[in-house]
Formats: structure tokens, C-alpha cells, sequence
């Protein structure tokens, strides 16, 4: 990008380089769009000055490591501290090893400050550590010979695990009483949980379940998503630099998709303006967000799949499956839920809910895609010749799936409590692989998942509910239910679908039936018992 400068007696030809909205790795100040670290974190630099320890976790690629990059630089760069940050990563093949651990992190740490420090803030080269606590002993002799006290962020501490991982905070807690001027005046545990959920195989456990390695730590804290100013600030980066607006409306609805979520409030803009609208001169509208969320939700990108990984764990399962259902939380351990929170998978904000909209959209799809891939060829017989969507040739559709595949189905499920969901939502998901929309709605004892069908021009709103053993019978509630949701869809009709799991009862093929019913407002509803 090229820009004139007028002067007094010359004209100058400045090279603006082009920036980037980020989905990978870390940020950089000159080629991408990227919010203050500082203002992120606005009390680290207080309890650094006070010489204190702490931990900060976070969600993957919530800006965690850009933060800390940025926050180093800046310390540095006032000429109060030598600040740098530094990775565990590499020492996270021996976790069983702290010896062959220390040296490979010794050997990368050398590399990193290298990089990140001017010459004169480098340890001595003879700082190799020794044998058993490679790590205390460099980080101690490195703060000995620094001429300004010395902040160190310890980037994926929770890579390490078992013997290793114990190792490297025993020697930093060691250390601990000897700062600034025999150890760091500072150090970051920087990572995706607290210390007591960091990997550590031993008595039947597969986590620390206690601080006690670094209790040395003042407090342990998060690093929040973007608020929906700071989302007005980072679009407003693009427009400064290219003209391209976003409209406020868009803005809005990026934010409420995304609630904030670094990574995907990037990968939005960055859809629509490297691939969809790439013109300047094109606004950035609703359409276009729209479009983008649902490019990213089909696509499922390295972060969404990452993401969806952790929703076979069993005590991701203990949370995720109730929530889905619309049943009240069991009695799951807090951890559990504390480790659901810490993965960015949930948020606790207005009681347990699925973190954002777009997650609510992907971790169905995702615990539905072995059923969908097992769901032979089914004849579209709901569009017409002329490619417009016909709901009731798909109820058709439907009953001759449900009754010939859904109870065989429900084993290829991962979360058996909401296989029939599950199964229903693998077959919507072939009938909107040519060119529609599924939304969904569910809440923690709400009793209910909600789904919204967009087809063309067809909305197609509906309601699934269970019928459990000594439970009454869901109809009455259900239809309520269903007149409030089709409401704030502007329908007059819609589907109530019951799924029996009673015991006892005849073959899902035998009891599946439909029955055509008025709601209490006076809709026309479909209700169909499977």
C-alpha cells in the first residue's frame, strides 16, 4: 500500500504494509490487527512490582502468548526489568526424565533470549544449570548477574506432566524466597489450567488436584475474551487501514456469535475480508457475518477441532451431555466443572451455558458426525423440481429414516443420554448440506433443545423433549414450551418431537407415530412420538 506525504519542498512515497486479521500463533505489532496487551491484564504490572508469583490460564488462542510477548517487550523496554518470555514445550517428550527435560528447555530458553533481549541482558554463556535442577539453578544465576531484576512468563507449563512437570515448579518454588536478587522477581505460569488440573499420573489420578508444587503463587487469573468495544476496536483497525466499514449491526452480531472469543472474532473478519468481500469498497453486513459463521462452523478449523477433541473426555461428558439435554447437573465434581470452564467450552456467567453461540452450533455437529457418516444415501425428496424446500415431504422423509435406522444408530453416538437427539441432528445435517441452516438452543434444566431449520425461504422451528421413567408425560409442557420458542421465530407452526426412553416399550420402528395438535396459543403443531 503506497501513500504520498506532501512537504515543504518534497513529495515522499511512504510503503504502508498491509495488515492481517490473526488466527495463528502469535501476534505481530506490524502486520496484524491487535488490542493491548496491558489494558487485557491490567494488574499484572502492580504484582510484578510487588515481586509476587502467578498463574494465568486460559482457553487456547485467546491471545494468552501474545499477551505475554507484548507485556515482555514492554518491561524491557522501560529499562526497570530484564523481561522475557519463555516456553516449557519442548520438555514435554521426557515427561518422565527432568534431567534430558532441563536440557532440552535450557538449550531452547538460550535460542528465545537470543531473539527477544538485547546483548547486554543475556546470561553468561557458562549458565548451563546443574544436574537434577537445570532450571533453578540457570534461573538463579542468570538473576544474580542481571543488572535489572529479572521477570520471566513461562509459556505451556501444563505441556509438562508427571515427574518433570513437579520438577520444574519444585525448583522455581525453591527459589522462591531468594528473590529479585538471587531468583526472578517474577515468575508466570502460563497455561490453559490452574496448577491442580496439570497432568500428573499417580495414585489413580490423572492431575495434581492441589496447588502444593507452587504454592507459592498469589493468585491464579484468566485471561477474559474481548469485550464488545474491544471488538469495535480491532474492525475498526481494518477500516482505518483499508476503508472497509463494518456496520454496527455487524459488529453486534460477530460479538454475540463469538462472545468475544478472540480466536473466532479474528476468523470472522478474516473470512469475509480476505475471501468474501474482498473489495474495500464493500461493507461488512449481517449477510456476510452470517455467511462467515457458518463457512467457519462447516469447516471446523484447527481451533474448533481442537476444541471438539476434548468432548469425548469423560468429565467434559459429565458437564457437556446434561446441557444438551436440557437436564438439571448432576452431582459432578467441581473440578470438573472448573476444567469445562477452563477450556473455554462453557461460561458461568448467567448459570452453566455453552460458552458462545458458535460453540452451541459445533459441538453437536461434531458429537453427530460418526451417525452422519453412517447415514447412507437419502433421496432429498423434500426439495421440489424447482429446488424449493417442502416441510412435509421432509416429515415423510423423516418418519421412513427414524423408523428404518434410529434405534441402530443410537449405538454410533458418543453421549448415549442424548442419542435420539443426536440421531435426528445427523439426519438434518444431510438434508442442510444442500444449502440450508440448523440452529439450536439448549440450557441447563430447561428440559428441551430447540432446533431452527432455514431452507430457502422455509423456517421450520421445532422442539425436542424426552419422556423418562417416572416422568409425566411431556406433551402439555412441551407444546408451552414450543409456542414461546416459535414466537420469537414469527411461526404459526411447528414440530414437538418426543423421544420415549421408557423401559419396556415396543421397537422404535412400531411406536413412531404423528399427530396434528393445537397449541395453547393456538399454533398448528406436528407432534411426533419415537
Amino acid at each position: 500500500m503506497l501513500r504520498y506525504i506532501e512537504g515543504v519542498s518534497a513529495r515522499l512515497l511512504v510503503v504502508v504494509m498491509p495488515k492481517w486479521f490473526n488466527t495463528a500463533g502469535p501476534c505481530k505489532p506490524d502486520i496484524h490487527y491487535m488490542l493491548s496487551a496491558t489494558e487485557r491484564l491490567p494488574e499484572i504490572k502492580q504484582l510484578i512490582a510487588q515481586e509476587n508469583y502467578f498463574v494465568i490460564h486460559a482457553p487456547r488462542q485467546v491471545g494468552k502468548t501474545t499477551a505475554m510477548i507484548t507485556l515482555a517487550q514492554e518491561l524491557t523496554a522501560s529499562g526497570q526489568y530484564t523481561a522475557v518470555m519463555l516456553s516449557l514445550e519442548v520438555g514435554a517428550v521426557f515427561s518422565h526424565d527432568p534431567e534430558l527435560a532441563g536440557r532440552a528447555i535450557l538449550d531452547e530458553w538460550q535460542d528465545a533470549i537470543k531473539f527477544y533481549l538485547p546483548p547486554e541482558l543475556h546470561p553468561s554463556h557458562n549458565i548451563l544449570g546443574e544436574s537434577g535442577r537445570h532450571i533453578g539453578a540457570f534461573l538463579a544465576a542468570w538473576s544474580q548477574e542481571s543488572p535489572r531484576p529479572l521477570v520471566v512468563f513461562l509459556d505451556e507449563i501444563d505441556a509438562l506432566s508427571d515427574e518433570t512437570l513437579v520438577s520444574v515448579l519444585r525448583q522455581i518454588r525453591s527459589g522462591f524466597p531468594r528473590r529479585p536478587k538471587g531468583f526472578p522477581q517474577s515468575v508466570t505460569l502460563v497455561g490453559m489450567r490452574d496448577v491442580r488440573d496439570y497432568k500428573y499420573a499417580s495414585g489413580g489420578s490423572d492431575r495434581l488436584n492441589t496447588s502444593s508444587p507452587f504454592n507459592i503463587k498469589v493468585r491464579s487469573f484468566t485471561l477474559s475474551n474481548f469485550t464488545l468495544e474491544d471488538v469495535r476496536n480491532l474492525y475498526q483497525q481494518h477500516t482505518d487501514a483499508t476503508g472497509q466499514i463494518f456496520t454496527p449491526e455487524a459488529v453486534d452480531l460477530a460479538f454475540h456469535l463469538t462472545q468475544g472469543q478472540p480466536w473466532l472474532v479474528n476468523a470472522i473478519a478474516k473470512e469475509i475480508v480476505e475471501y468474501i468481500a474482498t473489495d474495500p469498497a464493500t461493507p461488512v453486513t449481517v449477510d456476510l457475518v452470517n455467511q462467515a459463521k457458518e463457512i467457519l462452523i462447516r469447516r471446523q478449523d484447527t481451533h474448533l477441532d481442537s476444541l471438539a477433541e476434548r468432548l469425548r473426555e469423560d468429565r467434559v461428558r459429565a458437564v457437556i451431555q446434561p446441557i444438551l439435554a436440557g437436564q438439571e447437573l448432576p452431582n459432578v465434581p467441581q473440578d470438573d466443572i472448573r476444567y469445562v470452564l477452563d477450556l473455554g467450552l462453557c461460561t458461568n456467567q448467567d448459570g452453566l451455558t455453552i460458552a458462545n453461540p458458535i460453540y452451541q452450533e459445533v459441538i453437536p455437529r461434531v458429537l453427530a458426525y460418526v451417525t452422519t457418516a453412517s447415514i447412507g444415501y437419502v433421496q432429498p425428496i423434500w426439495l421440489s423440481e424447482q429446488g424449493e424446500f417442502l416441510p412435509n415431504r421432509l416429515l415423510e422423509a423423516f418418519l421412513l429414516f427414524w423408523r428404518q435406522h434410529g434405534e441402530p444408530l443410537f449405538g454410533s453416538t458418543p453421549y448415549p443420554e442424548i442419542a435420539p437427539h443426536l440421531v435426528l441432528m445427523a439426519f438434518l445435517h444431510r438434508v442442510i448440506n444442500g444449502g440450508g441452516t440448523l440452529e439450536r438452543e439448549y440450557a441447563i434444566g430447561s428440559g428441551k433443545m430447540d432446533i431452527c431449520l432455514r431452507y430457502g425461504k422455509v423456517t421450520l422451528g421445532m422442539e425436542l423433549k424426552v419422556w423418562r421413567d417416572r416422568r409425566s408425560n411431556p406433551l402439555k409442557e412441551g407444546l408451552s414450551q414450543l409456542d414461546k420458542y416459535l414466537s420469537g421465530l414469527s411461526l404459526d407452526t411447528g414440530w414437538l418431537v418426543i423421544f420415549d426412553r421408557r423401559k419396556g416399550l415396543p421397537p422404535l420402528s412400531d411406536r413412531t407415530t404423528t399427530e396434528n395438535v393445537i397449541s395453547p396459543a393456538g399454533r398448528e403443531i406436528i407432534v411426533i412420538r419415537g
